[in-house]
């Protein structure tokens, strides 16, 4: 794409910070992932008049799109829900734009902020020391007053512990190296999970002449993308600026039953708790149905109960039965890895999140902030960015015209005001 170049290119168009042997002195914030997160972030601090810097440990931007999506995948929610500040989607695109059209949109939106991330520059460890962050990577260590984290909640492919999958003899993959169905044309497929990509894998499957059986082992919300002609989203989210939460859910359930029919006859049981609650809570977002449940109704998609084994050949369920399988897919989510390199752990809990939840936790101490880490997408993400550049560009109006000595020595920087 685009957005995908060299660090040689990278470096001769960005204005190199001062540096020294030693570390980089980053005059504005360090922003970690050039993400829709940390293109948010670093557009609303550009429009405030602070510069920033972006560390990517890829060689482009939106690296989880570009690299880890299906090629069918499209947006789950209506355009304007996905718009990030400033700038918003050409109006010739679809309501839910493809893949290739968001890629698109996210390197329009680098290049009308003018932002140049430094690529493969993966974060090793970043702490706070002396009064600023210093980020360590394989080649340089970056110094600021203001550490951003935008590696966001799916920085890195859950993979299950499964009992023998270790065994099987046949193609393994998590749907981050799912591309498309047609590479499993007549085959027979183990779906892990009944989230949005699982449906969606499935369904791809289908198409492709394959058998997916996909596995659903937990409970789970599935929506029509749409009611009545509108957005599911947004009709929640405009009946939440007048109605409680549990009414909105009861709403939307409703609905749902009169469109979708019983989905418990499917065997896909609903939560006790509504969709929208349980978004809020978990971060589990309900499945927006764009096709799979027909398909299930058809037997085209089986649905399976939770895997006991996995064998040389196929899986022994939960109820005894055994299936051999050609392939099997792992649709079992992402993970954040904030806690793998981030040295501070009052900000983000062992899994990764911010321990303070929506709508207040995007700044921690220290000039420590996140964004993108919000459980609501995009929307929650330019919110995030928002706040943040407002926040540090009052702090950069009262220290920009401070005099500053920069002191280096064999073990450390130091930074001392004159």
């Amino acid at each position: 794409m685009g957005s995908c170049k060299s660090p040689q290119e990278d470096e001769q168009k960005k204005p190199r910070p001062d540096c020294t042997c030693k570390g980089v002195i980053v005059h504005g914030p360090i922003i970690v992932g050039a993400g829709p997160s940390g293109l948010a972030a670093s557009a609303c601090l550009s429009e405030l008049g602070v510069p920033s810097l972006i560390l990517e440990r890829s060689d482009c931007i939106a690296s989880l799109w570009q690299h880890k999506t299906y090629d069918r995948l499209k947006l789950h929610l209506p355009k304007n829900f996905c718009e990030l500040p400033y700038l918003k989607f050409p109006e010739d695109f679809p309501k839910y734009p493809t893949k290739h059209q968001f890629i698109s949109y996210m390197e329009s939106y680098a290049a009308r902020f003018s932002i140049r991330p430094r690529f493969n520059q993966a974060v090793l460890g970043a702490s706070f020391e002396d009064g600023l962050w210093r980020v360590r990577t394989h080649e340089l260590v970056y110094v600021s007053r203001w550490l951003i984290v935008a590696t966001g909640e799916n920085a890195e492919p859950v993979i299950p512990d499964i009992a023998g999958l270790e065994k099987f003899g046949g193609r393994i993959i998590h749907t981050s190296s799912y591309k498309s169905g047609s590479d499993f044309r007549n085959q027979k497929v183990l779906v892990m999970g009944c989230g949005n990509s699982g449906m969606e894998v499935s369904l791809d499957l289908c198409r492709n002449n394959a058998v997916p059986h996909m596995v659903v082992r937990n409970t789970v919300h599935v929506l029509p993308r749409e009611m009545f002609g509108f957005s599911t989203f947004g009709i929640a989210m405009g009946l939440l600026k007048w109605l409680p939460l549990k009414l909105v859910d009861k709403f939307l359930l409703l609905a749902a039953n009169i469109t979708l029919g019983n989905t418990d006859q499917l065997g896909l049981r609903r939560p006790k708790t509504g969709p929208t609650e349980l978004k809020n809570v978990t971060g589990k977002t309900p499945v927006l149905d764009v096709g799979a449940l027909s398909q299930i109704r058809s037997g085209k998609i089986k649905v399976t109960e939770g895997v006991k084994e996995i064998m040389k050949t196929g899986a022994k369920f939960m109820d005894g039965q055994e299936e051999e399988f050609d392939a099997i897919i792992l649709a079992t989510g992402y993970k954040s890895n904030v806690n793998s390199w981030l040295k501070s752990g009052e900000f983000f809990t062992k899994e990764g999140m911010p321990k303070i939840p929506f709508p207040n936790g995007w700044r921690g101490e220290n000039g420590l902030y996140k964004v993108g880490f919000t459980r609501r997408g995009l929307l929650g993400a330019a919110c995030d960015a928002i706040k943040i550049a407002q926040d540090i560009a009052e702090q950069w109006r009262s220290v920009k015209h401070q005099h500053r000595n920069i002191l280096y020595d064999s073990h450390k920087i130091r930074v001392q005001k004159s």
